[in-house]
């Protein structure tokens, strides 16, 4: 068998996928998401909060929910129906850390929760955290010269 036959043979056998349906749902669901953030910031500023203090309200709430979703094993549910649209907003951040955590706590909150917490998304966050030194580096460097 050629490697043109098989490749043929391969996708004749694998099952099509619904693109359309799964960008649909990402797109509903992460607008709910979105729709749920501006819900806190208005809820925040009803109580009296300013804008900013609002938005960084909402954000941890956001964080807290997902966080506590993911404990809950609902999140991914939720992701499995959503697809991308549970991972591009904040909450897919927070549940990128919450969910190692929570498969490994039979192991302990030091080796397990602990250990094992930042395994998917600390990559993330060095690589952001050198991102965004680089940058303000390169930026300072503009405002002098």
């Amino acid at each position: 068998m050629t490697e043109k036959q098989y490749g043929k043979l391969v996708s004749d056998m694998c099952p099509r996928s619904p693109i359309g349906k799964d960008c649909f749902n990402a797109f509903w669901i992460g607008g709910l998401i979105c729709a749920l953030g501006q819900g806190f910031i208005n809820g925040y500023s009803l109580l009296g909060l300013e804008k900013e203090q609002a938005s960084a309200a909402a954000s941890m709430s956001l964080v807290a929910l997902s966080a506590l979703l993911t404990g809950l094993s609902l999140y991914d549910n939720i992701a499995k129906f959503g697809g991308a649209g549970t991972l591009v907003p904040i909450t897919g951040f927070a549940n990128s850390i919450a969910a190692p955590a929570v498969e490994f706590k039979t192991e302990g909150f030091i080796l397990g929760v602990g250990g094992k917490m930042f395994t998917i998304a600390g990559p993330v966050i060095v690589y952001g955290l050198a991102a965004s030194v680089i940058y303000g580096f390169i930026y300072w460097l503009c405002l002098i010269l």
